[in-house]
């Protein structure tokens, strides 16, 4: 069908080429040019392994709700009424919730979507970058992708009035904008000038700063006392400790002299 589609609109643009100027036109094949771009086969790579896992899930739960529905037909004969619903309530629940990470996974706004977009897209968006900046190049009129239902990648400029509608917007938007200014111009007061300190106020400040420094300056002699006080005590027990050494040195001294004797 899309070959169908393709012929019709390439001979029409051929015949309008006879009585218009020659119009080129060209044609890419999408697969083709992803499959041999490292950085998509890599994120093809992730996105499946993540729609394995994703998939693997959802057996693993599915067979679970099979075991249960077995088991609960092999017990049916001999379980009271009253376990028989709990148990089939059981298994409704997980089926409720297999269908929820079905849609989570795989559901139009799913992870899988979402992954893709992430992961594929930026990629998608580069070459179809690349393919409008080769169209500006070589003059190409038309670009069609031949493995998609012929989407239109590029267009001659001369036919996009994008340009025009921007400027129209800019236009609009340069006159609100100036007249927001003429009435803001308008309503707009005279700042108050920056007021001088008086020299009450100087005063005020100055002794404030005086009493900081002098208060940093009693922390600091504190700090300084205490320093000394405790250099002060490890000196008395070092030489507490040095005369004790020395006695203790002296009775052994005299104990050895009188055992020599």
């Amino acid at each position: 069908m899309k070959k169908i589609v393709l012929s019709i609109i390439l001979c029409v643009c051929a015949n309008l080429s006879w009585s218009q100027r020659s119009q080129k036109i060209a044609y890419i094949d999408m697969e083709y040019i992803l499959e041999n771009v490292p950085e998509y086969l890599d994120a093809q790579n992730t996105l499946n392994a993540k729609i394995s896992k994703w998939r693997k899930k959802l057996d693993d739960q599915a067979r679970h709700i099979e075991i249960l529905k077995s088991d609960l037909a092999n017990e049916k004969a001999i379980l009271t009424k009253d376990l028989i619903e709990e148990k089939e309530q059981e298994i409704g629940l997980k089926q409720i919730e297999l269908r929820r990470l079905e849609s989570l996974f795989f559901g139009p706004k799913g992870d899988m979507f979402t992954v893709r977009k992430q992961l594929v897209k930026p990629i998608q968006d580069q070459v179809f970058n690349e393919i409008q900046a080769i169209a500006k190049r070589k003059k190409y009129d038309f670009v069609f992708d031949k493995s998609s239902d012929l989407v239109m990648l590029y267009s001659n400029k001369k036919y996009d009035i994008s340009d025009f509608v921007l400027a129209s917007i800019n236009r609009s938007r340069l006159i609100e904008t100036k007249n927001e200014k003429k009435s803001k111009k308008k309503n707009k007061k005279k700042k108050a000038p920056k007021k001088q300190l008086t020299d009450k106020q100087k005063e005020v400040i100055a002794k404030k700063e005086a009493a900081k420094a002098k208060k940093i300056e009693k922390v600091n002699e504190k700090k300084r006392l205490i320093e000394e006080k405790r250099k002060a005590k490890l000196e008395l027990r070092n030489e507490a400790r040095k005369k004790l050494r020395e006695r203790n040195a002296e009775k052994k001294r005299l104990k050895n002299k009188e055992k020599n004797n």
